[in-house]
């Protein structure tokens, strides 16, 4: 949607903008809802010169409006009927713009005057109706996308066109389903973010820590890497289902994380080295790790795969899901080892615990002596 306050510059603007729309390969079938095709003819009056000759501007408005107005004068009875009396000139000497020569107004000194004396015509196009949006002018253009294209595309493109083709003076709105998309879309991007924080905080109130949570959720970008991969493998688009199921992994692939990182501060707290500890961490996580992946994983299978009526829709949800799991799992089980070796603290043994002993000096056997 093009506004502007100027409707002059409106009129110039919208058919390079049409004709930009037209050749862009995004978008099929263009058109806009204000054209100019409704004739009109536009009458000056000369003022000076109906002044010289005597005539006044409403001498000549009088003129005009009885011959072209349609206007009702008086009703007369007839023969029991009661009929109008319309002041109005005949078609054939109304139709053209010539026509209007022949047309008197009288002067003041009672003389007349021909009408094309005293006036100038110009024939323009306007619209048959004038739209507004937000008080101002306005005219919405729509089009059809290309086979292939999605509403992300065409609302890039016509950014693009906007862009290259109007000014600072006009401003464009979204409306119809490219409204609702971008509404859907800055509202996802705030849900997205809004979910790295709330996870983030949960992670750092159980562990205690605020480097525990980073290494865990490492496992973030691997997912959103796995889960554009599969949308890019299987030919699919980033729309609302595909952001959805990234929203969703969020809360998936942490628990990869959660397991490993969990299990190796314990072994710290019995006195083992980082990397020995993420080294076991991960050998013993391997099998939790594999079952709950692989069941989320098969749980979304269908989704992806479009079994069941109107499913068609929701396949990049679950391609976004299963490729994201399927992917993460895999690098899980060596980056995050890896990470937690270079960022993971010293982790002091807590009163009570038991602390490893790693000598093989043998222990001595008790002996119990009779008091």
């Amino acid at each position: 949607m093009i506004q502007n306050l100027n409707f002059e510059k409106l009129r110039e603007k919208l058919p390079a903008f049409l004709d930009e729309v037209q050749k862009d390969p995004t978008f099929l079938n263009s058109d806009v809802d204000l054209k100019f095709n409704k004739p009109e003819l536009n009458i000056t009056i000369e003022r000076e010169k109906a002044t010289n000759l005597g005539v006044s501007v409403q001498d000549v408005a009088q003129t005009l409006q009885l011959a072209l107005s349609n206007r009702r004068l008086a009703y007369f009875l007839m023969n029991g009927k009661q009929y109008q009396v319309i002041g109005q000139v005949d078609r054939a000497d109304r139709d053209a713009p010539v026509d209007l020569a022949s047309f008197y107004v009288r002067s003041n000194n009672g003389q007349l005057i021909q009408l094309d004396n005293l006036v100038k015509f110009q024939e323009v196009s306007s619209p048959p109706q004038v739209y507004h949006f937000n008080r101002f002018k306005s005219a919405t253009v729509s089009a059809g996308l290309a086979p292939g294209k999605t509403v992300g595309d065409g609302v890039d493109a016509m950014r693009a066109i906007a862009a290259r083709t109007l000014d600072q003076t006009f401003q464009t709105a979204l409306s119809g389903p490219s409204r609702d998309y971008a509404e859907s879309s800055s509202n996802t991007l705030f849900a997205f973010g809004l979910a790295l924080i709330l996870v983030y905080l949960v992670l750092a109130a159980q562990f205690d820590s605020f480097i525990d949570p980073l290494i865990i959720m490492i496992t973030v970008p691997l997912a959103l890497a796995g889960a554009v991969f599969s949308l890019w493998m299987f030919n699919q688009t980033l729309n609302i289902f595909s952001q959805i199921g990234i929203i969703m992994l969020v809360g998936l692939v942490t628990k990869n994380g959660i397991l490993i990182v969990e299990f190796a501060n314990e072994q710290r707290l019995t006195g083992k080295n980082k990397f020995e500890a993420a080294a076991e961490s991960a050998a013993m996580r391997l099998r939790p790790i594999l079952m709950t992946t692989l069941v989320a994983a098969f749980g979304a299978l269908p989704l992806a795969m479009a079994l069941g009526s109107a499913s068609k829709s929701r396949v990049p949800l679950g391609i976004v899901i299963v490729g994201g799991l399927l992917f993460s799992l895999i690098l899980t089980l060596y980056v995050v080892p890896v990470i937690y070796t270079y960022m993971s603290r010293r982790k002091d043994v807590k009163p009570g615990e038991p602390h490893q002993d790693n000598t093989n000096t043998p222990k001595p056997t008790p002996v119990a002596v009779p008091v």
